[in-house]
């Protein structure tokens, strides 16, 4: 495949999972919303690394920090601690011993923060593959 097409992959990917992510938090599924979210910036990260890295295939990483050092992205600090923040999604909702208590955590209002910001972070990243 080409560049083009690797990179095209990789965000077609992503907004799908955009979709899912919106419709989870719709449905008042705000644990999922956030895992689906932190999936929708590493595949978006994985298109900039595709882009910056002449069509490597991305490393089989779910790390956004590490996946954004690899790709020799520059982030803004607040960027960075977001990203480290949205780690945390991919682990508390696989494993049932942080489950329960992230499930307490991701309300409406918890949610809607780092949903509305992981769209943002997207938009940026999506911005800088030219």
């Amino acid at each position: 495949m080409t560049k083009e097409e690797h990179i095209k992959y990789w965000i077609d990917s992503a907004d799908h999972d955009n979709n899912v992510a919106g419709n989870l938090y719709n449905s008042g599924n705000y644990d999922w919303c956030l895992f689906i979210s932190h999936l929708v910036l590493e595949k978006t990260l994985k298109a900039f690394f595709v882009y910056v890295n002449n069509n490597r295939i991305p490393p089989k990483i779910h790390n956004l920090v590490k996946l954004a050092e690899m790709s020799s992205l520059e982030l803004s600090d607040e960027y960075l601690s977001f990203l480290d923040d949205m780690n945390e999604f991919n682990i508390e909702v696989r494993y049932p011993e942080y489950k329960n208590e992230f499930y307490k955590l991701c309300t409406r209002e918890f949610s809607e923060k780092y949903f509305t910001k992981m769209k943002e972070v997207k938009k940026w990243l999506e911005s800088q593959i030219t």
